[in-house]
């Protein structure tokens, strides 16, 4: 137990928290709104730091009403809301956010401090609550970081009506929300002209989700709706090209250093469009043919719909933001420092530093008699795709400058179909190698995941967080993902 002065007695942790919350009545507590609390998140690598911003009274809850506490001990952040009068624990939700990732780049380390806009959703209180905040450290322990009192009777909190100019699109209606996943689509960088190309986008999208594991086997598990506001002009910000588009979620490439990752820092922006449909889960949908996209645990993905990696990209983001699956690639570059602490179990259910062989994350999923860690052919692997990954970034440079200079539309074009040319490619090269290796298809603790060549392993040679392509889930994955599902709709 952890005392809190005079506001919070008690805090529960570990699975006291659960089993004592097990029994909480949703009607008890709450009502079929949603409270969204607007928060300012500032800070570097030392700080982190949380500021109350406003908070909105929204439309129905979309989330189920039976888990009100997070039992999957994901994220690095974690929500704890309590009843005031009685210090119970009601609500919980474990998350990642985009200052998580920030904390780790280089500007961080030299003390440079930005702030992002975040946003947590929760079913509307009948009364008044505690609501709390915790981050878990480098050893993957959580430490309270911030706490405040919400009043969901005052006059503070806002009720405006939504934007007139916002439609919602039903794609798929099956059932009652609190049994559903509700995924919501947002329109980002479709003009008035393109709400067709927005919905023919979102069919085509879907075909490709539900003829893959194991969403196959659960359509009637989601509920799928798209917001549309037209866009001023068609796109996204290209900053490392010198191009910069008017749009309603303001997004745009290079994020955080990264020139492919596509996201946007303008949070109120997207959660007040958002805010137009029920959602548990959130997808940008960018009118662009750039390869690129981004996600974060419980908080959103974004996709490019016109690139020939766009079906991979799109079951791969959704892989983070919905189950908190971990990247398994090492080899790529990232805008990270010391992402995991080595010699720590990181949360993410696909990836494992391995600190008890015999108690593997997966352990009933493994092929019997395999050996832990399982030896594979690395080296060679680790060669090719180095190799490649520094002709990738050289090129991508080159087109990025070809594009701030003015070039000729010729000579982009001709680089970026290199570009794309060298990716297919690399990406058939790959999966013949690993197709090749001994212990392909088996399931066992292969060394190389979660950015980290060495120390991190995963559970298969190959899997949709691993290489490019729309090859299945690793079995440890799809474990994850029908854990989520079952979350939302028991």
């Amino acid at each position: 137990m952890k005392k809190f002065a005079v506001i919070l007695l008690v805090l529960f942790i570990g699975a006291s928290v659960f089993a004592y919350a097990a029994d909480i009545n949703f009607n008890n507590y709450f009502v079929d709104k949603t409270m969204r609390v607007d928060l300012y998140h500032t800070g570097d690598s030392k700080e982190d730091i949380y500021s109350l911003d406003k908070v909105f009274q929204q439309g129905h809850w979309a989330g189920t009403e039976s888990n009100t506490i997070d039992y999957m001990n994901n994220g690095n952040y974690f929500i704890k809301v309590y009843d005031f009068a009685t210090n119970r624990l009601i609500f919980s939700r474990g998350y990642d956010c985009i200052f998580g990732e920030y904390r780790t780049t280089d500007d961080a380390l030299r003390g440079a401090k930005r702030t992002f806009s975040e946003s947590i959703l929760m079913p509307y209180p009948k009364k008044k609550i505690q609501l709390t905040i915790e981050k878990r450290d480098k050893y993957t322990s959580l430490h309270r970081i911030f706490d405040c009192v919400i009043d969901p009777d005052s006059t503070t909190v806002v009720k405006e009506k939504l934007p007139s100019d916002v439609e919602v699109i039903d794609f798929q209606i099956k059932g009652d929300n609190h049994k559903k996943v509700d995924l919501l689509f947002l329109a980002e960088g479709y003009t008035k002209k393109d709400k067709q190309k927005f919905i023919d986008d979102v069919n085509r999208l879907l075909k490709v989700f539900f003829a893959y594991a194991p969403y196959n086997k659960h359509k009637d598990d989601f509920n799928i709706r798209g917001v549309f506001r037209a866009s001023n002009e068609p796109g996204c910000d290209e900053s490392s090209h010198g191009s910069f588009k008017d749009t309603p979620i303001n997004s745009g490439f290079d994020f955080l250093g990264s020139e492919r990752y596509l996201m946007t820092d303008d949070n109120k922006a997207m959660r007040n469009i958002a805010s137009a449909a029920p959602y548990d889960a959130l997808y940008m949908l960018v009118n662009h043919k750039r390869y690129g996209g981004g996600a974060i645990y419980n908080l959103y993905a974004s996709t490019i719909v016109d690139n020939y990696w766009t079906d991979y990209v799109f079951l791969h983001e959704f892989g983070h933001s919905f189950a908190g699956l971990a990247d398994e690639y090492y080899t790529s570059s990232v805008e990270y420092n010391d992402f995991y602490t080595p010699g720590y179990e990181p949360v993410e259910p696909n990836i494992t530093a391995l600190l008890d062989k015999y108690n593997i994350k997966w352990k009933e999923l493994l092929t019997p008699g395999i050996a832990i860690p399982t030896p594979w052919e690395k080296d060679e692997f680790d060669k090719m795709d180095l190799a490649y990954q520094k002709t990738r970034q050289e090129l991508n440079k080159k087109i990025a400058k070809l594009k701030r200079e003015g070039a000729p539309r010729e000579e982009v074009a001709a680089a970026e179909e290199l570009s794309d040319k060298l990716s297919k490619e690399n990406a058939a090269k790959v999966d013949e190698y690993l197709k090749k290796c001994k212990e392909y298809g088996k399931v066992g603790a292969f060394e190389g995941a979660g950015y980290c060549k060495n120390g991190m392993y995963r559970s298969e040679l190959d899997c949709l967080m691993f290489t490019k392509g729309t090859k299945p889930f690793c079995k440890a994955c799809e474990k994850a993902v029908i854990a989520r599902i079952k979350f939302y709709t028991n």
